[in-house]
């Protein structure tokens, strides 16, 4: 039984907080390659993707102050200062109630999760044949049973992708998404913030595992089965996020090249 539940804590945990982390570190990294990419022109690049990617980033914080019962004291969604800061949430919360503390990773992680399901909405409205075959190979199940094919239908679903390119519709997202995914890089404040939740989030998973583990029967299994299939879809989220930053860097190096010549 204790392995039992050791096996799906780690999947749950692996397949939500865990690719969280991954991809927000790696999406981090592609942006700050993008920036100083520009150069001196790097501050003035991201006032100009800001003016829309820091509002919506901002948003990010702001909905999960809301869903976790922080009270929110002031929001700036985009401004330029001195001190290179774009927006902001204040907010404060009862560092007594165990359920606004573990809020404080959403809240933190927050602009990961909101820019990401927009650009998965923006992609399903304009490029919805790359959507469905994404969707379609990066089921748990796909893990699970056949790892290669998760290869197979990704390479698949990256060629309707840039065949996409003919039509008008996949230069709207690319560059839409490029505005937004550039912004979805955190903070110190709130990676702090992040980490001042996450302990309190794994705690309460485990218990509620151990409960489900001792009440018996497939409650755990089919709990944790949810909790995959959300992460699936959470999974698209990410890697659609890391696909356009990834393209804004491509982008970046092609104007570092042509500012040399």
């Amino acid at each position: 039984m204790i392995g039992d539940i050791a096996v799906c804590f780690l999947l749950q945990i692996g397949f939500t907080v865990g690719i969280t982390v991954l991809f927000g570190w790696l999406i981090a990294q592609c942006n700050r390659t993008f920036y100083r990419n520009f150069g001196r022109y790097g501050r003035t690049v991201c006032y100009l993707t800001g003016a829309i990617g820091t509002p919506l980033h901002e948003c990010g914080h702001a909905l999960f102050c809301l869903l976790f019962g922080h009270k929110i004291h002031e929001i700036k969604l985009f401004q330029i200062g001195d001190d290179g800061t774009l927006g902001y949430v204040k907010h404060s919360y009862n560092k007594k109630n165990v359920y606004q503390r573990i809020g404080n990773f959403f809240i933190g992680v927050g602009p990961i999760l909101l820019i990401g399901a927009v650009l998965f909405l923006l992609a399903y409205l304009l490029l919805p044949d790359f959507v469905a075959e994404m969707v379609a190979c990066m089921q748990i199940d796909s893990f699970t049973k056949d790892f290669g094919a998760v290869f197979t239908g990704l390479f698949r679903a990256l060629e309707t992708f840039f065949f996409s390119a003919l039509d008008w519709r996949f230069w709207v997202f690319v560059l839409v998404g490029m505005f937004l995914a550039l912004h979805m890089t955190l903070s110190k404040p709130d990676i702090q913030g992040a980490w001042s939740g996450i302990l309190f989030l794994l705690a309460i998973v485990l218990l509620v595992d151990i409960i489900l583990g001792v009440v018996g029967g497939n409650v755990l299994s089919t709990v944790t089965g949810w909790v995959l299939t959300a992460g699936s879809y959470l999974l698209c989220f990410l890697v659609l996020s890391l696909l356009i930053s990834l393209l804004s860097v491509a982008a970046s190096f092609v104007f570092r090249a042509a500012r040399r010549r």
